[in-house]
């Protein structure tokens, strides 16, 4: 009967600090996936800015110079970067000079901005039935055209979430530490409580002779206070008891 009173009342005291702490982590875990994706995302975009800054600052020279061949292999080197999915360069009527695609997409001429070319602008184009980010940045301030990289959503996107779901499976172990230190936090608040229970059951059978544990007794809280004032109502009995039978004997 003890041993079934003190696992309900150690899996009650433990279960309602693991729910406390499934539920704080999962509002941790959620903030922490919206903010850090956000983040990354923020991130990324100025990764492919730079990228295509850095493109645009190498083909200064061959512009100046209408170096085609220089200038194609530009766009054909940056076009096989991680997640990459193409890249051109245009003069500064917006004519497309290089390339890495065999014939420039009507998808993306249709939705090329031609305007702006003193501005670098990123957007969100549909290239080969998948979602592209691309990034144009300007090339000698727009005098000379403007640099364009594009890089495919889903490349994007798996890289956000892998470094999303390796922060959160970092966060995902305090929880289950807390769970884990909840039940020994129960066990500790519970077991004082039994050993009361077992003393307090056996004075009211007439037994008298077990005494509170010290360890009950040294507490200095609640609990050790109840054991304080039960192990002087059991001595208090038992010299009463043994002064009766001396009287009766």
């Amino acid at each position: 009967m003890d041993r079934e009173r003190r696992i309900g009342l150690k899996w009650k005291i433990g279960g309602i600090y693991t729910v406390v702490m499934v539920l704080l982590s999962l509002l941790v875990i959620g903030a922490t996936y919206h903010v850090t994706q956000a983040i990354l995302h923020e991130q990324l975009s100025k990764r492919a800015l730079a990228i295509a800054n850095n493109l645009s600052d190498a083909a200064a020279g061959p512009m100046s110079e209408r170096n085609l061949l220089v200038l194609s292999a530009l766009a054909s080197k940056y076009a096989v970067l991680d997640g990459a999915a193409y890249a051109f360069i245009e003069d500064n009527r917006g004519k497309v000079v290089a390339q890495s695609f065999g014939t420039f997409p009507e998808e993306l001429r249709e939705e090329h901005p031609v305007g702006g070319q003193r501005e670098a602008y990123q957007r969100k184009v549909s290239f080969q039935g998948k979602g592209v980010y691309e990034t144009g940045f300007p090339i000698l301030d727009g005098q000379a055209g403007r640099a364009h990289v594009g890089f495919w959503e889903d490349a994007l996107d798996k890289e956000v979430e892998s470094a999303v779901f390796r922060l959160i499976g970092i966060i995902a172990v305090f929880p289950v530490a807390g769970m884990l230190l909840s039940f020994v936090v129960a066990h500790r608040i519970v077991r004082p409580i039994v050993d009361l229970t077992e003393v307090a059951d056996k004075v009211t059978r007439g037994d008298l002779e077990l005494s509170v544990s010290t360890k009950c007794v040294g507490l200095r809280n609640e609990i050790g206070d109840l054991a304080r004032s039960l192990e002087r109502m059991r001595s208090s009995l038992r010299a009463a008891m043994l002064r009766l039978s001396r009287e009766t004997a």
